[in-house]
């Protein structure tokens, strides 16, 4: 059985691994709750604006929270009583903004004076749930798909509307996020509007863990039944495999038509530690210390964690940086603009993803040279 609240805390713990730059006020949507549009708890949703300046004023970046799923009922009534918010706006709090959401421009050259949104993260199934029935005895509600719409028509009304350009990107969770509602966010601009999306640390894989099974595929099960997901998942995708399966940027992401640029590790630590390495796959803790520390992993350890990810680039319009770092979420880290160790073809990931949103560059690059994991 998976440890979703240890999932929860290291996730958690990850997310708010960053270097800070600006506080920005919290936001909270009233209206939304008369939609059904609500967190966890019926809370209303909630996002963090820092207004564009300059020549980025009708250019918006909406980054979407991380922070994990709940897969059971158990699970989601811890989630919504955590003190991060991750299940109620009740409970939240501000968060910084930094990297890809900076408004300094030596740290965030692209995107630095656009609109920056925090879209908070408060259902538990990376935007995807639509559920009427209400669980009364628990109070939880399951209507992520809904939270995105209102979070998003919210911004609409007050400016978005007019963007030249757009751009929804997300880390972990949110990085997940950013994929499977990457086609619905497009559709709310005109053709005019140049839209994009970067997920980060999203790509999560459907691979075997140590013992060659899919164990963590069960859990993925869970989280699509519980939140009604089906429906919001690519359809061409769903008609085609059960939707749990489609909720794997692998076999989403071809039937996400919006152009889409995947920032990730090679050896994401949150995959290694859950997915391919985890408790029920090394019982024994044969990869325990190698795991927690990559000074510790022996040659055939470390050649055992390559392959956790593997990316779909059968399209001009897809872009990806995949680099080795052993990390989990590098657009909000000084990864994103300055680390020299995690530049591919000579570039950081901000210029990577820049030259790639602006169509300077056809941007596919994975680190080919650095091939064992390395700290960055």
């Amino acid at each position: 059985m998976i440890n979703s609240r240890a999932i929860f805390t290291i996730c958690l713990m990850l997310f708010l691994n960053i270097e800070t730059s600006e506080e920005v006020g919290i936001t909270i949507i009233e209206s939304a709750v008369a939609k059904g549009a609500v967190c966890l708890d019926g809370s209303p949703p909630a996002y963090q604006l820092d207004k564009g300046f300059g020549d980025g004023v009708n250019n918006w970046l909406v980054h979407i929270q991380g922070g994990g799923w709940c897969h059971s009922i158990e699970d989601c009534v811890y989630r919504k009583t955590m003190d991060n918010g991750l299940g109620s706006s009740k409970l939240m709090q501000e968060l910084y903004f930094s990297g890809i959401l900076s408004n300094r421009s030596d740290q965030n050259p692209y995107f630095y004076n656009w609109n920056r949104v925090y879209m908070r993260y408060c259902d538990g199934s990376s935007f995807t749930g639509d559920v009427d029935e209400v669980d009364t005895a628990n109070n939880l509600y399951f209507r992520g798909a809904r939270v995105f719409t209102a979070i998003v028509e919210e911004l609409m009304s007050i400016g978005m509307n007019n963007a030249q350009n757009a751009l929804l990107s997300g880390c972990s969770a949110g990085g997940l996020a950013a994929i499977l509602n990457c086609d619905k966010f497009h559709g709310f601009f005109p053709s005019s509007t140049r839209v994009k999306c970067v997920p980060d640390a999203g790509y999560f894989g459907h691979v075997k863990d140590l013992s060659g099974e899919y164990r963590f595929e069960k859990y993925y099960d869970e989280v699509v039944t519980l939140h009604g997901s089906a429906k919001n998942l690519p359809s061409g995708c769903t008609s085609s495999m059960k939707p749990s399966l489609c909720f794997y940027p692998q076999y989403a992401m071809p039937y996400i038509q919006t152009p889409v640029f995947v920032v990730n590790s090679a050896y994401d630590t949150w995959q290694v530690f859950y997915i391919l390495a985890s408790y029920e796959a090394d019982p024994n803790g044969e990869f325990t210390k190698c795991k927690n520390d990559l000074k510790e992993c022996t040659a055939t350890q470390l050649k055992r964690l390559q392959g956790a990810i593997s990316v779909v680039a059968n399209s001009s319009t897809k872009g990806m940086f995949i680099n080795t770092c052993y990390t989990h979420c590098e657009t909000d880290q000084t990864i994103w603009y300055e680390k020299p160790t995690s530049k591919l073809k000579d570039k950081t990931m901000a210029d990577g993803v820049g030259y790639w949103f602006y169509d300077k560059e056809k941007f596919q690059e994975i680190d080919t040279e650095q091939v064992d994991p390395h700290y960055c």
